[in-house]
This record gives structure tokens, sequence and C-alpha cells, in this order.
């Protein structure tokens, strides 16, 4: 599985040292032994290589060579009372650490490496779709977190189609939802001819007129059922009369499936529900024959600000089966290879902070060209000096640089 990565050139693989220095360290000066670069470099390094829980964090920790503790800024203790942070130690610090500071530092680190793994010489744009570059917002609960006194930890999170990589999260309060927070995810991103994808729930007029006009982007909204006037409106639009525009099929994981699109040329306005900057209509039509079972049908509505000439069919079908495929290549991958909604973390913002370390854990190797996370964070694992210069550490030859040195 590590061959199939692309070589670690440490020209184009930004150090993650300097993005984790801007994380504020929320311990008291007194008694600190390890800095907080170091110990969220423990744990970077850890769930690369797989690491599930805070105890598997600090084990892995232990594994490491003292030469490499070095490298990445662990303090040795001249008595060799310390060699290495404790679970306990680790706990502590991501559930005091700065969540909104940390997912910065993560978001800024992944951007860049995005832009160097899918911009080099000009290269085409490596989406799923002939837009130049999609982004899905998309929530995610964490379900273990919850407690008697407190409702479980709820994420919302700005996703790249095509190679996933996580720009941008956000901790959805528990006595608000998601589209409070629409505009604080997606303001510090840089979204000017970005196509950004989201469903029925955020598809409102304030946060759709602020994405076009404010960030100079596009919108495609997928509406679903549970916006009932809104899909009645594009569900009654004449699409008996349109032909179909594209269609594609598929196979594997014993079923086929088949999807065809047709798109209209809507006002500004549909039906009474406001939809600012409106351009067209789309109906996908999936039709999915389960092996031993009878065939399904399923239309799909969605509306976008992009016009005929700005997207083509098969570009709004792509971008809108992209969105869904977000649930496949983060948050599945999140759930099983890492065990999210197993774990029963839930002090301070460490839930948060867990899931933050397996955006970048994502993010890293799918930027490597990493085709099954599963598979490579376990040739990773029984060998720690792999997993540093994944994320651009390379001086691994015992010699401290930089700030990690503190």
């Amino acid at each position: 599985m590590l061959v199939k990565l692309e070589p670690l050139d440490p020209v184009r693989i930004a150090d993650l040292r300097p993005y984790f220095d801007s994380v504020p360290d929320p311990r008291a000066r007194r008694g600190r032994w390890y800095s907080l670069t170091a110990i969220l470099l423990v744990c970077a390094c850890a769930v690369v290589s797989g690491a599930r829980s805070i105890d598997e964090l600090a084990e892995w920790g232990q594994r490491a060579s003292n030469a490499l503790l070095t490298v990445i800024g662990i303090r040795r203790h001249l008595l060799g009372w310390r060699r290495t942070p404790a679970s306990a130690t680790i706990g502590r610090v991501l559930g005091a650490v700065d969540g909104d500071a940390l997912d910065r530092a993560v978001g800024a680190y992944l951007a860049d490496r995005y832009r160097a793994a899918t911009e080099p010489a000009q290269a085409p744009s490596p989406s799923v779709s002939g837009l130049s570059r999609v982004i899905a917002v998309d929530g995610k609960a964490l379900k273990g977190s919850a407690r008697l006194t407190a409702t479980r930890r709820h994420l919302l999170s700005a996703v790249t189609h095509g190679t996933v990589v996580t720009l941008a999260q956000v901790e959805v309060g528990a006595k608000t939802n998601e589209t409070t927070y629409f505009r604080p995810l997606l303001a510090p991103l840089d979204l000017t001819g970005t196509v950004v994808t989201f469903d029925a729930l955020h598809s409102v007029k304030a946060n759709i007129s602020w994405l076009v006009e404010a960030k100079k982007a596009h919108y495609i909204a997928v509406i679903k059922t549970n916006q009932p006037t809104a899909h009645a409106q594009l569900a009654a639009l004449p699409w008996q009369s349109i032909a179909v525009q594209h269609t594609a099929s598929g196979a594997g994981h014993g079923r086929r499936e088949s999807r065809s699109i047709k798109t209209c040329g809507i006002a500004d306005e549909l039906g009474g529900i406001a939809f600012p900057h409106a351009r067209l209509a789309i109906r996908v039509h999936r039709r999915r024959k389960q092996t031993g079972r009878r065939e399904t049908r399923e239309s799909v509505y969605a509306v976008t600000s992009l016009d005929a000439h700005q997207a083509g069919p098969a570009d709004l079908a792509a971008a809108i089966r992209g969105h869904w495929g977000v649930e496949n290549s983060s948050h599945h991958i999140r759930d099983v290879t890492f065990a999210e909604d197993t774990s029963t973390v839930h002090a301070g913002t460490a839930p948060r902070a867990m899931a933050t370390l397996r955006n970048l854990a994502i993010g890293v190797l799918k930027t490597l060209g990493a085709d099954n996370i599963a598979k490579t964070t376990r040739a990773i694992r029984d060998e720690p000096q792999r997993a540093p210069p994944i994320l651009g550490i390379t001086n691994t030859d015992g010699r401290p640089r930089g700030s990690a040195t503190r």
C-alpha cells in the first residue's frame, strides 16, 4: 500500500509543525514538560498510523525510538522519568485545546496540501466533475460523545469533492442547528469560482445570497422531501416534456445502478419560494437493482446558480453524486476505520479534536493517492518512522529543527 503513495517529496509536502505552532497552549506555563506542538505531533503521527483512541495515541509514542521522538520535539528527561506523553497528559491537552484554532491550523495545512497535489504545472483539476473546484457542506454527529447531562457533539464541515480533504470544520452548538454555522464555516475560505453543494437544510435565502454575492461562488442545492414545498414545486415542473441529457451506469457491491439527468431553466424565484440567483432546476433519476431484490427507482431534485453554458449535464450529475460521495469518502472512513461512532471520548474539546486529527490523517493520505485508508494506516502502524515524513517532517536524522525543539 505504501508503494502506491506518491513520492514523499519534501519540497511539495508542507511541514505540519508551523501550523500547529499557531494553536495557543491552554496550559499554565508552570509544570509544562512537553510543548503543545510536540504533543499534537505525536497525536497526528499516531492517527496517520491508525490510532483510534487516546490510549492508542500514547502507545504510538511508546513504540517510537528516542531519535524519532527528538525529531518531533519530545523533550527528553535526563533521568529517564519522562520519555513520551502519557495518555492522561494527551487527554487533558485535547480536552482543553482551542477547537477553533486547531481546526483552522489543520484546515490551512490541508488546503496547502490539496493545492500542491491538485495544481502542479497547471494540471487539470482532479475533481469528480469538469467544474474547477467543488466543495460539499455536510454535518456529522459524534454519537459516542453523548452523556446523561450533555447531548452528542455535532460538527459541520466543508469537504472537497474528488480528492477528499476537509478544508474547514466548526462545532454546532446544542441549542441551534447547522444553518447558523453555514457562514462561519465558509467565511475564511477563498470560494471565488468554487461550486458549493449542500442539501435543503442550508437552502436559506440569506445564506445563498451571501454565498453568491459576497464569496463569488456558485451553489448546487439538493432538495429532499424534508423540504416538502420546495420538493413538490420542483417535481411539478414539466419534466416529461424534457429529453434526458446525460446518463451513467455502473455495477459493484452486488448491485447495478443507472442515473439519468434532466435540467430546466428557471427564473430567480421558483413557485414563490426564493432561490436567489437560481438558473437551472435539476432532476436526477436513479434506478438501482440489488442482487435478489426488486429494482428501485428514485428522483432527486436540485437547484443551481450555474448557467447551462457554465456546467453541462454530466458536470452537474457528477457534482450531485460527489456530494453524496462525501459520506463514503470521509464519514464512513471515520466511523469504520477510526471507530468514531463508538468512541466514548467526551471531555471538553477532546471529541472535536479527535475528529480533526482524523480529518488530517484522511486528507494527507488522500492527497498522496491512498485509495484504501484502512490498509494504508495498517501498513504504517508497525513502523512509527513512516508517519512523520507523511506530515512533512523529513529531518529524521535525530536533529531537532525549528519550533519543535521548544
